[in-house]
């Protein structure tokens, strides 16, 4: 068993198919940095991260793919699934042998790579939906997040031209970054010490003396609307789980 071992990043996946095909060489798996060798890997790559290596395979992809099956491509990359790498450095290395096979589902590879775009697709959807924004007192609007994929690049489109006319910050507590947007552009932050950020990361809650008095009370009545339009006879706790999942609750208002 041939293994290569990669960085964890997209461009060192890119790089791994440019040394493959470089080498004349078929590795049989791929592993990230400081994973557990298989007990049958007889030969080990190290795979070193090369930009313009991975700039000439993502070119010859785009040559050869629709937008829509690069978009999947990326997209399937932000799971951070540890079963992704190897089904997609397949997948990619076949496009240069074959072409477009992104129809192709009765190859496994195929078939990996769009359920896992697929995935993350959803999670993007429901961060769009369960999101839930507390107003500073400076009129800034915060609200942080965990969810199970790295979705946030891929939300923060719809909600800058959403809320175009407010700054906001949404905050990824998960993978400990972040968005802010200033009314006119958007820019990705982090934060050197998280135990001192105004912001409870377990449950988004801002604190109280930086809350706006408006905010608190839009919450207050917010949980009142939930709990009206309740009808206890019609609750379904099965279906609500499946549509709002426990994972996403400690961040909702209506839930808190």
């Amino acid at each position: 068993m041939t293994c290569y071992v990669i960085d964890g990043t997209i461009d060192g996946l890119l790089t791994a198919v440019f040394d493959a095909f470089a080498l004349h060489d078929q590795p049989d798996r791929l592993l990230m940095q400081g994973e557990t060798v298989p007990l049958f890997c007889d030969h080990l790559y190290q795979v070193t991260t090369d930009d313009e290596k991975a700039r000439r395979v993502w070119a010859g992809l785009e040559k050869r793919l629709p937008h829509e099956v690069m978009r999947m491509i990326s997209v399937s990359w932000l799971s951070e699934l540890p079963e992704l790498p190897t089904p997609l450095f397949l997948y990619i290395c076949k496009v240069f042998r074959q072409g477009d096979i992104s129809r192709y589902f009765a190859d496994p590879d195929v078939q990996a790579v769009t359920n896992i775009a697929r995935k993350v697709a959803h999670e993007e959807l429901r961060m769009k939906q369960f999101i839930r924004f507390q107003k500073a007192k400076d009129g800034t609007y915060l609200a942080v997040v965990s969810p199970d994929h790295d979705v946030l690049p891929l939300i923060i489109t719809h909600f800058a031209d959403r809320f175009n006319d407010q700054s906001w910050l949404i905050y990824d507590a998960k993978r400990h970054y972040g968005f802010y947007y200033d009314g006119h552009q958007t820019i990705r932050i982090t934060f050197e010490d998280e135990v001192a950020v105004p912001f409870s990361l377990s449950d988004g809650k801002l604190d109280g003396n930086l809350l706006s008095s408006d905010d608190q009370l839009m919450q207050d009545l917010w949980r009142t609307y939930f709990k009206a339009i309740c009808i206890k006879e019609r609750m379904n706790p099965r279906k609500q789980l499946k549509d709002m999942p426990r994972r996403y609750w400690k961040y909702m208002t209506e839930k808190q």
